[in-house]
């Protein structure tokens, strides 16, 4: 492929993708609600959320950074242990999901961090590909990893000193939430499963953002096979999602959730692992397969949690009732919250946690 047949295809998978980006697909900076700056350089663990451990201290809640391998590739995840924590006790544990394009340092850890004020041993990975974590191309976003993640993670810390492996529970957040519904149709390790602000990333990629994009799927699956035949070539590796749209161009941007996220990922909740681009191959695994496929295999107690003014809202309204395997399920919606102020307003983080306690406190 030539060079200005690259410009052009990248001109092209941009345009039709704007509305099929990910969680942490940029917007008009435009938040509700202003929030304070969190700097990854000021936080020793490089946290960028409200409230984010320091320091370790004893008694205290402390965060441990860990590696370990998957399939060969070096995972980073961080460790959240309780107050108090002895590794010759027993605890609860629950693997942590983060959204498509997002770190372990951002809203997956918050959640891990204030799960973890309850008692529970909890883990937050950075996904293979992406963020800290090993493997090329750089930012491959294929479910197949994204769900493998989650088994990975499952089998760390199951074995992580005072882990009771039998009751292990999971959050998946965002893209991570449809990961973390697909993971858990087979794993039956977790015992129970939640979701915030799930989004269906097969769905959207194949579809478009409120499946706008219906008329272009063939062009797009022929985009995106050309660019597996120029990567696998050894010629350049070609990505959507870029951030690299004027700003009239993202004022044009419709949704709610693609402002609010850039505000989130590009200003007030900023890491340097956390990126808006995948590679344009990876659309071949994404726009095949979707997060409610076999849904119903999912025996174990499920609850999902969603605002009630969010965009995405019908990705999680459309995945509930096909939860037909499970009849402990509960549809959870924060009223007046949108898609990305569930990851960091105080009183919808608040709502959120307010049902996933007595949640995992019953379940696990």
């Amino acid at each position: 492929m030539n060079s200005d047949v690259v410009s052009k295809t990248r001109r092209e998978l941009l345009g039709a993708s704007a509305l099929a980006f990910s969680c942490a697909i940029i917007g008009v900076p435009a938040m509700t609600t202003t929030a304070v700056a969190a700097d990854y350089k000021k936080n020793p663990f490089t946290l960028v959320y409200a409230g984010a451990i320091t320091k370790n201290e004893p008694g205290k809640v402390n965060i441990h950074p860990v590696t370990y391998k998957l399939n060969g590739l070096d995972i980073v995840a961080n460790v959240y242990t309780p107050a108090n924590y002895d590794p010759q006790n027993t605890y609860p544990a629950i693997v942590v999901a983060h959204p498509n394009g997002g770190v372990k340092e951002q809203v997956a850890g918050l959640y891990a961090q204030h799960l973890a004020e309850q008692g529970y041993i909890t883990i937050a990975m950075d996904a293979a590909y992406q963020g800290g974590s090993a493997g090329e191309p750089r930012s491959t976003d294929k479910p197949q990893f994204r769900i493998e993640d989650i088994h990975g993670a499952a089998d760390f810390i199951t074995q992580y000193p005072g882990v009771d492996s039998a009751r292990l529970g999971l959050l998946g957040i965002c893209g991570g939430g449809g990961y973390s519904l697909s993971a858990a149709k087979s794993d039956k390790r977790f015992k129970s499963i939640a979701t915030l602000s799930m989004f269906n990333s097969g769905r959207v990629r194949r579809n478009g953002f409120e499946d706008s994009q219906l008329d272009s799927i063939q062009e797009r699956l022929r985009q995106a096979s050309e660019a597996r035949a120029q990567e696998k070539a050894g010629g350049e590796v070609l990505y959507s999602g870029d951030a690299d749209m004027t700003d009239e161009q993202i004022a044009a941007l419709p949704f709610d959730m693609y402002r609010q996220g850039y505000e989130y990922y590009w200003r007030t909740h900023a890491h340097p692992g956390s990126t808006f681009k995948y590679t344009t191959s990876s659309l071949l695994d994404l726009m095949r397969w979707d997060a409610t496929d076999q849904i119903e295999l999912i025996d174990q107690p499920l609850l999902m949690i969603a605002g009630s003014k969010a965009d995405s809202l019908y990705m999680t309204e459309d995945a509930f009732p096909k939860a037909t395997g499970t009849t402990d399920k509960e549809l959870f919606k924060i009223e007046g919250a949108t898609h990305i102020e569930t990851y960091w307003v105080p009183e919808y983080v608040d709502a959120a946690l307010g049902k996933l306690k007595p949640f995992y406190a019953r379940t696990l």
